[in-house]
């Protein structure tokens, strides 16, 4: 990726992201459900964004249904040192009620925890992708990229969404995203629709692999349609 500062609709950072997703050799066998964590900063400057994000999760299960279904394992942390982390959800309506429970409030970032939860998952068993989104970053940087590090040697990839252009938070962001293999993008709250998208197609990549995601990238068209060009043979087993 370069460095040019580009919103989440721009087609530069669009191409961006879907060319790391379609590059990223999926472990694993596929055919049967996905495993994604869900992770989300839910301190107070984020709650438009996780209103959002509520009302579009349901997608991610929706375009993998005919891939034999997505687990969503939520995560989140807000105030002071609190950090939660749900059962592994296979149902739409039971996530969506559980995020609608949750309320934002001041705090400090704990993108480490979220980094360390996703190490522990993984070696207990099968995780396929971590999305994350926030804002802003408060932590150590080099504890970041060693844990995203560890992240990589355990092919968990981490997708990052980053709301806003924070310029502190986004060398972090990016190199989380390029240390365990994912892809990073700038999130614009004004575009729900394409997000709905990208979020999409982090989900069909988790439950169906690389050939899954250029179907989708086909009946998706506009933006998303880039996947279909830019899935390369490495990797391409799922």
């Amino acid at each position: 990726m370069t460095s040019d500062r580009k919103d989440l609709d721009s087609t530069g950072a669009v191409n961006d992201f879907l060319q790391q997703v379609a590059a990223t050799p999926r472990v694993g066998p596929t055919g049967g459900c996905g495993r994604l964590i869900f992770a989300m900063d839910a301190t107070a400057s984020r709650e438009p964004t996780w209103d959002q994000a509520a009302r579009i999760q349901s997608a991610m299960f929706a375009d993998t249904r005919a891939l034999g279904g997505l687990e969503v394992q939520l995560c989140f942390y807000r105030g002071f040192q609190e950090f939660e982390s749900s059962d592994w959800i296979g149902e739409s309506d039971q996530l969506l009620r559980r995020m609608n429970r949750v309320f934002c409030a001041a705090g400090l970032t704990q993108i480490g925890r979220i980094l360390d939860h996703a190490i522990t998952q993984a070696e207990r068993g099968r995780v396929n992708a971590l999305v994350f989104v926030g804002d802003c970053m408060e932590e150590d940087r080099e504890r970041l990229a060693d844990l995203a590090g560890r992240l990589g040697l355990l092919h968990v990839p981490a997708f990052v969404f980053q709301e806003g252009r924070d310029p502190t938070a986004e060398p972090s962001f990016r190199e989380i995203a390029r240390l365990s293999g994912g892809a990073w993008c700038p999130f614009d709250a004004n575009s729900p629709g394409l997000l709905r998208d990208l979020l999409g197609a982090v989900a069909v990549y988790a439950a169906g692999g690389h050939k899954a995601l250029a179907r989708y990238g086909q009946a998706r068209g506009g933006a998303v349609l880039a996947l279909t060009h830019q899935v390369s043979g490495r990797g391409k087993g799922g």
